[in-house]
């Protein structure tokens, strides 16, 4: 919305700042930290008087978890609400990508809330089931993708790049919208999974959204995406706007869900940011740099599949608990560096995939 005021620059110069990207996606920054540490306190009073239990702890969790409980979650509508403020005061609105973003967040946070709700209602870890809340997950994503696929350069619509090579793409065709759907709604699952320890899936998130910011504004500057030899995607450098305001919101609620956590993300958090990952990923055409980048997800999310596989096929566990980041804890890792170390792995992989961005 303020992005408006730059139709005024002729007549009060200043106003020119209000054109550029980098100012703007500094200031979502900034507006989206500060609307969720200055509401945190309220937010959390508030989500304290409505759920007298808190959320519910699993039961065959670790013992230490025992002393969370009581604990309110559904920490992340104060995400949302920031995030959505701060994209509606910095970013252009009338940008397709935003337009899509946003609806990627209503329409996963919905079901997140719906399923944190049904946890709460039932005062145990079972929401919804695991088939409904998947079909309505691949809704969303195949209608995300849809509309991405209409508003992308005919030439990339239905093609996969990948990294070290300058001309690997391989075209899919009508496979791509099943494809981008998976890699969506994977991304949303496993940041959900991930989210099991204070402060362990808000770290790699912000990461990895900071990672997707400097390559969105990198594919919407045609200088810069030609030198780097990644596709120009005309209007992509606003969802660098929207990154920063994801890295900003996530920052003030890491305040407040450090450890030990006054609240928790909730399934409305964890399920939204995961679909925006994987939503950028497919705008920007990085589907592989995200895995790359979000390998602590990808990792969350695979340990869980092979303990299941593992366990209905002969009985037996590879893990001591799944996701990964409790058999570290049952091996006797503190929560705390479980949680540091996860970051430093997130970060190592985020800088791998930028590096990759060059070595092409």
């Amino acid at each position: 919305m303020l992005r408006l005021l730059s139709e005024f620059s002729k007549s009060i110069p200043c106003l020119n700042v209000f054109r550029y990207i980098t100012f703007r996606s500094i200031a979502a920054f900034v507006t989206a930290f500060f609307i969720v540490f200055f509401c945190g306190p309220i937010f959390i009073r508030r989500m304290q008087k409505l759920q007298k239990a808190g959320q519910p702890i699993r039961s065959d969790g670790p013992e230490q978890h025992v002393f969370k409980k009581g604990t309110p979650t559904m920490g992340g509508l104060l995400i949302i609400t920031s995030l959505l403020v701060s994209v509606f005061l910095w970013a252009d609105i009338s940008n397709q990508y935003i337009i899509i973003a946003c609806c990627v967040i209503i329409g996963f946070g919905a079901i997140g809330a719906v399923d944190d709700f049904s946890k709460l209602r039932k005062s145990n870890s079972n929401g919804l089931s695991a088939k409904n809340k998947l079909v309505s997950q691949i809704i969303v994503a195949i209608l995300v993708v849809l509309c991405v696929y209409m508003i992308q350069p005919i030439g990339l619509r239905s093609s996969i790049l990948f990294p070290l090579f300058k001309h690997a793409a391989f075209d899919i065709g009508a496979l791509y919208v099943a494809f981008a759907a998976f890699v969506i709604v994977g991304s949303s699952n496993a940041v959900n999974l991930t989210d099991g320890l204070d402060g362990l899936a808000v770290g790699p998130t912000m990461i990895s959204f900071s990672a997707l910011g400097v390559i969105a504004y990198v594919s919407g500057h045609a200088i810069f995406a030609n030198y780097l030899k990644i596709p120009v995607i005309q209007h992509a450098g606003e969802l660098s706007v929207l990154c920063c305001a994801t890295v900003g919101a996530c920052l003030g609620f890491l305040w407040y869900n450090a450890h030990p956590a006054r609240i928790f993300m909730g399934d409305v958090g964890s399920l939204s940011l995961g679909g925006l990952l994987g939503f950028i990923g497919v705008a920007l055409k990085q589907e592989i740099l995200l895995a790359i980048m979000g390998g602590v997800f990808v990792a969350e999310a695979l340990s869980v599949v092979i303990q299941v596989a593992s366990f209905k096929s002969t009985g037996k566990r590879v893990f001591l608990m799944a996701p990964i980041h409790h058999h570290f804890e049952k091996k006797g890792w503190s929560e705390s560096t479980v949680v540091a170390r996860f970051w430093i792995i997130s970060a190592i992989l985020a800088a791998a995939a930028m590096a990759a961005l060059k070595l092409r």
